[in-house]
């Protein structure tokens, strides 16, 4: 299951587990990302509270979690090159993986469908 928030981050569940990134319109919109902040792992966060960051050359932006729960993996690897980090691959390029802790708070969220028309 793929969903999406308003804040650009997209969620892809496999059982408890959620990993979560940005999508290739919020990489667009950031332009050259220059700097990442990735969360603890181990850390707990809440739902809508600011997971890790992105820097661009054209401002920062707090990466939200969808959902509430405990941080279990992060892609360390996007640190490497941060050129990397495109629009084409934004799918491909997740951030974080969450141990999710009551999966309803995915209801909410947004289909591909209702996301793509949402951004056009």
């Amino acid at each position: 299951m793929l969903r999406y928030t308003e804040d650009h981050e997209w969620i892809k569940l496999e059982g408890d587990t959620g990993t979560v990134g940005i999508s290739p319109h919020a990489v667009e919109q950031l332009g050259d990302i220059v700097f990442i902040e990735l969360p603890e792992v181990g850390a707990s966060v809440n739902k809508g509270a600011a997971a890790a960051v992105f820097e661009s050359v054209k401002a920062a932006s707090e990466i939200y979690s969808p959902a509430s729960g405990k941080i279990t993996d992060v892609n360390s690897g996007m640190l490497e090159d941060l050129t990397a980090i495109t629009a084409e691959n934004a799918m491909d390029n997740w951030i974080f993986k969450i141990k999710i802790n009551d999966e309803t708070d995915l209801d909410g969220l947004m289909d591909e469908e209702k996301y793509n028309a949402m951004i056009s």
